[in-house]
């Protein structure tokens, strides 16, 4: 799943990617280390196909400058974020989890939240997404801006009682200005740091917060809960089946 985000954004331009990483994904780092011995125990075994698959990855890997950011202690998406505030020098920067994975038949969401932000200059600019039970996510009130953005009025974590069906998914385009909203926000019981309420802090304090939202074909991969993870498995052999 990471391998495929890393590949999207590298096929939509970026080269900096910083990898937030805690305790036991050490795995993570070690599948972005080329393993070129690998490459030719297969090439010896003519398994050409994989050969082809690794090597293109491998490729984009080299192309790439990678930076390992570890959060010692999972203590929230906000506090991963923060993790990465000197790394991103005062630019915007895009935030992707790593456990969600956007299939768009026409432009990436990478694409389109550039093109927003790009537009509607924005302190962030965020993915949402109609779902029939928002209870698990980050909700959102909107307004409508224009044909392609959403003008987000207020955010909700988890709310018991949604006013929208509006889900945030978690891939977002922010200015620094979010760090001082991070660090502005109250922490949850054993330290947690929600990125949520630190984008209301930004409404709150007068920031232009705006959202784009997923296309009826567009296809949500999420492996963050194991409901979730059966659910992806079964649209991506979905969209595989049918030559997507």
């Amino acid at each position: 799943m990471v391998q495929q985000i890393f590949e999207q954004l590298f096929d939509f331009g970026i080269r900096e990617f910083y990898f937030v990483v805690g305790r036991g994904k050490r795995a993570i780092q070690d599948h972005f280390t080329p393993d070129r011995p690998f490459v030719q125990r297969l090439s010896a075994q003519a398994k050409n196909r994989q050969v082809q698959q690794l090597e293109s990855f491998y490729k984009r890997v080299d192309d790439s400058t990678i930076v390992w950011v570890n959060q010692p202690d999972p203590k929230g998406f906000g506090d991963a974020v923060l993790h990465a505030e000197r790394l991103v020098d005062g630019k915007h920067f895009l935030v992707h989890a790593g456990d969600t994975y956007i299939i768009s038949r026409r432009e990436t969401i990478a694409a389109r939240l550039t093109q927003a932000q790009a537009k509607g200059h924005a302190a962030a600019t965020l993915t949402l997404k109609n779902v029939k039970d928002p209870r698990q996510y980050g909700v959102a009130n909107v307004s409508k801006a224009d044909k392609e953005t959403l003008e987000v009025k207020k955010v909700v974590e988890k709310p018991s009682k949604p006013t929208s069906k509006l889900a945030i998914m978690p891939v977002y385009i922010f200015s620094p200005i979010i760090f001082d909203a991070l660090r502005m926000t109250p922490r949850e019981k054993g330290g947690e740091l929600q990125l949520t309420d630190s984008i209301q802090k930004l409404i709150e304090t007068g920031h232009k917060v705006q959202a784009i939202k997923l296309r009826p074909n567009d296809v949500r991969l999420d492996i963050g809960t194991p409901e979730n993870y059966r659910e992806a498995l079964e649209l991506s052999y979905r969209n595989v089946s049918a030559g997507k």
